[in-house]
């Protein structure tokens, strides 16, 4: 494992030594960061190695939703590995409890992306049906199920395993009382990048594993940032997240030239205009990439 590990790296430093800019690229960015008055990060590289642009990539951003995608792939290595079955029924019961004391805390259904998982207390879903609330509706309640029978200290191994430590996942979500004393999840463009290109070469968990992870993020239901940038029809698989003046995409994006895209957006007040922004960097990196 240690050998994969240091292989997967060697390659990353490999390809981002040997990949360019594409033309203009970055100024016509650069403009459009310039012009929303946000403050944004980049990461963007074709899966050949050839181009890339890195914008502050490793810049800390609260990772909102996108922590949910090192849970899947826990999930599935978890999976992999014979200690649990995506088939396996996981008791619904809204009551979790804060990193900072143990004290139980509940999730607000009215504050949540999905209510179909809370139709459920009292009863059980599989595993496989959670990650998938997880990822296409984004379920809160859906990733701290999730969590909580995983382990976050198996999901903190396996994204340092994976090289992917810009992204640091300390606690489920809507802990107050974590977040009151700024103990939250986190992550950098960087970090997402590499998860996403693992997830792309087949070398997350494993090459059946990561193919059902991929058609899991590809039918995400949210298509107003990075998805909003491309041709209608093109396959992506993304998970983006957002909370108050935070918005996040980052994406596979299977065109001519298939690339990673990960677009980290802070200081915005309406969401239209983060998704709007986000969508015209998109446009520009497909237009670069073709």
């Amino acid at each position: 494992m240690a050998q994969v590990l240091v292989s997967l790296i060697s390659l990353a430093a490999l390809v981002s030594q040997s990949a360019v800019e594409p033309a203009g690229l970055r100024e016509r960015v650069l403009m459009l960061v310039k012009a929303s008055g946000a403050e944004v990060a980049v990461a963007f590289r074709t899966l050949d190695g050839r181009h890339e642009l890195l914008m502050d990539p490793d810049k800390v951003f609260h990772a909102a939703s996108t922590m949910k995608l090192p849970v899947l792939i826990e999930l599935f290595r978890q999976a992999e590995a014979g200690t649990l079955s995506l088939s396996e029924p996981l008791p619904i019961r809204n009551e979790f409890h804060s990193i900072v004391d143990g004290s139980v805390y509940q999730l607000d259904a009215g504050a949540d992306s999905d209510r179909d998982v809370y139709k459920a207390i009292g009863g059980t879903l599989t595993l496989r049906q959670l990650a998938e609330a997880m990822i296409t509706v984004s379920s809160n309640f859906a990733a701290n199920l999730l969590i909580e029978r995983l382990g976050i200290q198996n999901i903190r191994a396996t994204v340092h395993r994976l090289g992917a430590d810009g992204m640091q996942v300390l606690r489920g979500v809507e802990d107050g009382k974590a977040f009151e004393k700024g103990m939250n999840n986190t992550t950098s463009a960087r970090g997402l990048l590499v998860l996403l290109e693992t997830l792309a070469r087949k070398n997350a968990v494993s090459p059946n594993a990561d193919t059902e992870m991929l058609a899991i993020l590809s039918r995400q239901t949210f298509k107003d940032a990075i998805p909003a940038g491309v041709p209608a029809g093109t396959r992506i698989a993304h998970k983006d997240g957002n909370i108050t003046k935070i918005h996040h995409d980052a994406a596979i994006v299977y065109g001519p030239h298939p690339y990673v895209l990960v677009v980290l957006v802070r200081g915005l007040e309406e969401q239209k205009d983060s998704a709007a922004l986000i969508a015209a960097i998109s446009r520009d990196v497909w237009d670069a990439a073709r």
